[in-house]
């Protein structure tokens, strides 16, 4: 997995560098410059080709120190740049001011608070270069300032625009904006180039588009967050294609190894997944999360549903079995077999005292069928009963994974999503990542909360973001019944042998990347069956 650093993690590592006499700030600014302007150039080659105009914004921290090096660098290309401040360049930090001076030696320096569109309209550069406020930000930018740049920006459809680590007014903790009135807000960038680590804001969802393509520059930090006490529990993993665990297949879980996967091959060795389904004409969603459960590996999987519904099944079935469950009483009978390890409830359930029931009986805890007891994946109406009963919620324990959409997470968790909802006014702001943490800490379990930023944490603060951003961006997830399917990847993991922080990440990160190996015209039932070209892409 890929660590993702919050703002006062990545100020600890360089702080932490300079002071072992590692590297100096000086050297650690012109690092970061070089790598913009790599990365300018792998982005728009041809721009290595002849020389361009440039304006480099800086701002009045060490972001701006890093554009006084960027515009230096492209200046010794040969290109035009012309250099813009806001601030004042007297009380620019003692890195920022040598770069300047460095700058001063080239060309002028501009004072951005005092300029207008007039100033730079003739110039109509190629390249803006945003160095204006970076991983630091803390309070609003003035919306004086925000008009001034929508008109710098936009006063021209070719040029191209660079953010130096975030695009300026973004909180790189949380994705929010820190812009006076951001309901209008319209500033984007076609690319940002961050260093050493990608930030959590760059993963959350609000303004991802804005963001542009994001690159990361190594500036020789041989440092990870774990390493400095700050931000308890806020280790935040971006799973994603160097994931090990994910294209191992979850090898590292415990208690099974990778030899046991493939040769303890009777049906009953690679778990039992049960998924009750709702009442007759509601069934479809069971069936989508039992399919998606017996691709992804469980080697038994039965759905249990109301007497009136098993024709219904019954007819849609084949390599999944079927098993009559009246009522809770009739659901405690069927889970007195050990074999079954994995139960997914929620989809289409019902919102009854029965369901209700039928929820409270699946969370009575039955021992160590698996490393992990029974494990429990709770989605849809499941979750929406819970929210309805403090009791019922209180029967949650450490094997269930709760699968929340928005929504579902506002009933849930109704002043959690209140503070989530509650206007970016200085910085950090409060993240999906913050309130999935809170929420999995208040459950007692792991909470996976849904969307193209989904986040998963469990109990102890551990986090993960899998992002369907940038070049995994499948919109075409949104369609019904991708949620079923999900729920059944996870159960079935489960089944599998998974813990459940693991199977969450697994099943999450293949659900993408099923979608990706489908394509736009997806419909839930094509989901599951993108595993076997998944895993055979993954050498499985």
């Amino acid at each position: 997995m890929t660590e993702l650093l919050t703002a006062a993690q990545m100020r600890a590592i360089e702080q932490a560098a300079i002071d072992s006499g590692e590297v100096t700030g000086l050297e650690l600014m012109e690092r970061a410059g070089n790598g913009v302007v790599e990365a300018i150039l792998e982005e728009w080659p041809e721009m290595a080709l002849t020389s361009y105009k440039a304006v480099v914004l800086c701002g009045p921290g060490n972001n701006g120190g890093d554009g006084f090096v960027v515009a230096r660098l492209l200046k010794g290309r040969g290109w035009d740049v012309e250099v813009f401040l806001y601030g004042d360049e007297g009380k620019l930090p003692v890195d920022a001011k040598a770069n300047c001076e460095r700058w001063r030696e080239m060309g002028a320096v501009k004072q951005l608070w005092k300029t207008s569109f007039d100033n730079v309209s003739g110039f109509d550069p190629d390249l803006f270069v945003d160095a204006l406020f970076g991983t630091g930000l803390a309070r609003p930018i003035s919306s004086d300032l925000y008009k001034l740049l929508e008109v710098m920006w936009f006063q021209s459809i070719h040029h191209k625009i660079v953010s130096i680590d975030v695009l300026s007014g973004l909180d790189a903790n949380s994705g929010r904006f820190l812009i006076e009135n951001d309901d209008d807000f319209s500033l984007i960038c076609d690319l940002t180039v961050t260093f050493h680590r990608p930030k959590v804001g760059h993963h959350l969802a609000q303004h991802t588009v804005a963001q542009g393509k994001i690159v990361n520059k190594d500036i020789g930090l041989n440092r990870t967050a774990s390493e400095f006490e700050i931000d308890e529990c806020a280790q935040v993993e971006l799973l994603g294609e160097d994931d090990e665990d994910i294209h191992g297949y979850g090898y590292n879980f415990t208690g099974v190894d990778k030899e046991s996967w493939f040769t303890e091959n009777h049906k009953y060795s690679h778990g039992h997944a049960l998924v009750l389904s709702g009442p007759s004409g509601k069934t479809g969603a069971a069936r989508l999360a039992a399919r998606g459960a017996l691709r992804i590996g469980a080697g038994v999987v039965t759905v249990a549903c109301p007497p009136e519904a098993l024709a219904e099944n019954a007819v849609q079935l084949n390599a999944i079995m079927l098993r009559q469950v009246a009522d809770a009483t009739a659901l405690a009978a069927v889970l007195q077999d050990e074999r079954i390890n994995a139960l997914c409830l929620g989809p289409a359930l019902g919102l009854g005292e029965e369901q209700a029931a039928l929820v409270s009986e699946a969370l009575v805890v039955r021992g160590d069928r698996t490393p992990y007891g029974l494990s429990v994946v709770l989605d849809a109406d499941a979750l929406t009963l819970l929210s309805r009963d403090s009791d019922l919620f209180g029967r949650l324990h450490e094997n269930c994974v709760l699968t929340p959409h928005a929504g579902e997470f506002a009933r849930l968790f109704p002043d959690i999503a209140a503070k989530l909802a509650e206007p970016a006014t200085k910085g950090p702001a409060y993240s999906k990542v913050d309130a999935t943490r809170e929420a999995a800490k208040r459950a007692g379990c792991v909470v996976l909360y849904k969307g193209a930023d989904t986040v998963i944490a469990d109990a102890s603060g551990r986090a993960a973001i899998n992002s369907a951003h940038y070049e995994r961006s499948a919109p075409w997830l949104a369609t019904a019944g991708s949620g079923d399917v999900l729920a059944g990847f996870i159960t079935g993991l489960m089944a599998r042998g998974f813990a459940p922080m693991l199977a969450a990440q697994t099943g999450a990160w293949l659900h993408v990347e099923c979608a990706l190996k489908f394509g736009p015209g997806l419909i839930a039932e094509d989901i599951a069956e993108q595993l076997p070209k998944v895993f055979s892409d993954l050498g499985l």
